[in-house]
């Protein structure tokens, strides 16, 4: 897709967004949907960089949010750093933490890098319920229960009275989402591009896969472990079920929803997959079976996801006009 198009639809799609709280900033239940569906889209976006853009099939993401999250309610709580400073070294933490998965993935390829980063993913897990888990002060198996609101400029935000949270996160997700735009169109996703298509090709032109590996794991792990900071101080409480294969399988129907490299088709996603997703839940643990299903069916039908199939369509209609 054309970039000035990409900008186009991603000002209409946060122009909708900003203006929802109008007709339902009543709702609490709503609103809450609203926001998660802000703070799973940036999680997704990032993926959708690293996975569909840089060809790097990282399977981490969940891990990298669930270390912000932590990282934050800890900072926060420990050393007693407000809140709106403490998701900026969350996102730093994590970002050193993906630094130091992509160093052994610059060797592997394919398969090999999914399984050494969804290695992390499920090492995670006892790590944080653990001896060394409780001594940094993720709880154990408990969690963490209680973990200070926002707070900015004397303003504290709550769950309670979620449209200011909502426009918070709004921003957030606005800022994040310009980001991953500016990186799409800069020489950095040219050189994404050409690594995903042809690695050997690439460096053979110059393109150093070291640097924009680590730069990309570096930065999606950066603004994923800066969102889980923001969650956890919304949610004001974690527990390691965040690390469960059902938000796993949510982040994927929401890439395969919105288009695999098909930016920003995981803003799209994301709002359609957390709504249904919120619909299904009185059916327990069956969501993540109907869910996993929809992945295969949406592979099948939308291999381009939706935002391909509206290509295909503006494509079409330009070849009418042209000829």
């Amino acid at each position: 897709m054309e970039h000035k198009r990409i900008a186009i639809l991603l000002a209409c799609i946060w122009t909708i967004v900003a203006i929802l709280p109008l007709f339902f900033g009543s709702t609490n239940f709503i609103m809450h949907i609203l926001i998660m569906c802000l703070i799973w889209s940036v999680v997704a976006s990032c993926w959708d960089l690293i996975m569909g853009f840089a060809g790097i099939f990282s399977f981490g993401q969940v891990a990298f949010f669930v270390i912000g999250a932590y990282s934050s309610a800890i900072v926060s709580a420990r050393f007693g750093i407000p809140p709106v400073f403490a998701v900026f070294i969350a996102g730093g933490i994590a970002a050193v933490f993906g630094v130091l998965v992509g160093l052994p993935c610059l060797k592997l390829k394919g398969a090999y890098i999914a399984l050494v980063t969804f290695a992390v993913h499920m090492i995670l897990e006892p790590v944080l319920k653990g001896d060394i888990g409780r001594a940094l002060g993720t709880g154990g198996s408990r969690g963490i229960l209680t973990i200070a609101p926002m707070n900015i400029f004397g303003y504290t935000f709550s769950s309670s009275n979620p449209v200011p949270y909502f426009y918070l996160i709004l921003l957030v997700a606005i800022i994040c989402s310009a980001i991953i735009f500016l990186v799409i169109k800069s020489h950095w996703g040219t050189a994404f591009l050409a690594l995903k298509d042809s690695e050997e090709f690439a460096t053979c032109l110059g393109v150093s896969a070291f640097k924009y590996k680590l730069m990309v794991f570096a930065l999606t792990s950066f603004l994923t472990g800066m969102i889980g900071g923001f969650y956890a101080h919304y949610v004001s409480m974690l527990s390691t079920r965040m690390l469960g294969i059902d938000l796993f399988v949510t982040l994927m129907v929401i890439l395969v929803i919105g288009g695999v490299g098909k930016f920003p088709g995981a803003i799209v996603g994301a709002f359609i997959t957390i709504a249904l997703n919120e619909m299904l839940s009185p059916i327990g643990a069956y969501r993540p079976i109907i869910l996993g299903a929809m992945v295969v069916v949406l592979v099948l039908v939308l291999p381009d996801g939706i935002v391909g199939l509206v290509e295909k369509i503006f494509s079409k209609k330009k070849h009418r006009f042209t000829h």
